[in-house]
């Protein structure tokens, strides 16, 4: 009986022919991550272990991307405990401020994500790297601990959902407004604990950059990874970020899912997540008269290059509305310099935009653009839990790119058709 994708990943990480779901195995991952929030807490418990030294140097990585640029003491506090336990153990891997940028953009763009890895890290985003074929997933703080001081972690198979997108896609509709029409579909646990298996002839002509959103967003499924098999594109990214070995793994023709999804993308259009669940979805056309105080475009979700040079490409020659504060944040230092010699930084401030360093921040309520009590946003985030970017009484919507920027222009939520 063949494999899923997944359930291959996991069989090559314990040296067996197979594994079936809801087996439980305890393996070593390729790379342990975690942030300037979840990393503190793996700390103090890996102190608590009395390990000198971590397992590997090389495959312990930190990113400070949460609160960053400290926005108070206790986060000045919690990034300094990162330096001092990176430079005490003498990690390969961590980007300071200025250096690197938010953690799910910046781990694949720097070649060390690669088809077939084991990936765990203290924050629910990990599974953003599936989009290259690889087994992510986020864990506890606890489990980062145990796993940096004996390099294991204890996984349970998951059963895999697959589903496939068929047909062309409708004009300014991306990554995002597909990964938002599966969730409107299944709901925020319709996957849980279930590995998503995004496939079909669509993705063929998918960017590896909205790959990447797809994956990215699987977590508000409930999903334990989302996952990609990669193809021509993804190989072709790779070959720009790195020259390492690895070995694609794809899924047998006689796998074994839980569920199969066909979606025929050509009756998908701009879709928007109303409060308060990234499952209340409806096409852009539905939403009504939504009047906005702000919108955020980008995250690890949506502030890669090709989401940029969409928000470019709206935005030129226009200006938000006087009621709406625009605030753009590229996912790297990187992005933040292309965009420079692209001249979409110039286009963004023009249009009245504050461009930010690359951080989380208001996508998790930390600073940079936390919301007050009535206030509405739009926001290429991913998550729009009551409360998620400030006071409980405000409200947060989810979009791509594009409906974004075309809604900061008009001051509500709009398709770019409107503009265009």
């Amino acid at each position: 009986m063949g494999m899923t994708i997944t359930e291959k990943i996991l069989a090559a990480h314990v040296g067996r022919d197979q594994v079936r779901p809801g087996e439980f195995l305890m393996l070593g991952p390729d790379l342990i991550l975690a942030n300037d929030i979840t990393a503190p807490i793996a700390i103090c418990e890996f102190n608590e272990i009395d390990r000198a030294e971590v397992f590997d140097r090389d495959k312990v990585i930190f990113v400070p991307d949460h609160f960053t640029p400290n926005k108070d003491v206790q986060a000045a506090q919690q990034s300094k405990l990162l330096r001092e336990f990176v430079k005490e153990k003498k990690l390969t891997y961590y980007w300071e401020v200025g250096r690197g940028g938010i953690e799910h953009v910046i781990l694949p763009d720097e070649g060390l994500v690669l088809p077939g890895q084991v990936i765990i890290g203290a924050d629910s985003h990990t599974c953003t790297y599936g989009a290259l074929g690889a087994f992510s997933t986020g864990v506890g703080s606890t489990d980062v601990a145990f796993a940096m001081a004996v390099g294991e972690i204890w996984l349970r198979v998951p059963a895999t959902q697959k589903f496939i997108f068929s047909g062309k896609l409708n004009p300014w509709v991306g990554g995002k407004d597909l990964i938002l029409f599966v969730l409107g579909q299944i709901g925020v646990d319709g996957a849980l604990y279930k590995a998503m298996e995004f496939g079909g002839e669509t993705l063929k002509n998918l960017s590896q950059d909205d790959r990447f959103t797809v994956t990215n967003m699987a977590i508000e499924g409930g999903a334990k990874n989302g996952i990609i098999e990669p193809d021509e594109v993804t190989l072709e990214y790779l070959r720009s970020r790195t020259d390492r070995e690895f070995e694609v793994l794809k899924s047998d023709a006689d796998a074994t899912y839980e569920k199969i999804m066909t979606i025929d993308v050509s009756g998908i259009k701009p879709q928007v997540a109303l409060p308060h669940l990234p499952s209340n979805v409806k096409p852009v056309s539905e939403i009504g008269q939504v009047l906005l105080d702000q919108v955020v475009i980008g995250s690890c979700t949506n502030g890669r290059m090709e989401d940029l040079r969409t928000t470019a490409k709206i935005l030129k020659g226009r200006e938000a509305d006087p009621e709406v504060r625009l605030i753009i944040i590229p996912g790297s230092q990187e992005i933040f310099e292309k965009s420079l010699e692209e001249g979409l930084i110039e286009t963004f401030i023009k249009a009245k935009a504050v461009v930010s360093p690359p951080t989380c921040g208001p996508c998790l309520g930390g600073h940079m653009g936390v919301l007050a009590a009535g206030e509405k946003c739009l926001a290429t985030t991913n998550r729009n839990f009551r409360g998620r970017m400030g006071d409980p009484g405000s409200e947060v919507y989810l979009s791509g790119p594009a409906v974004a920027a075309a809604s900061a222009v008009v001051g509500r939520i709009v398709g770019p058709e409107e503009l265009f």
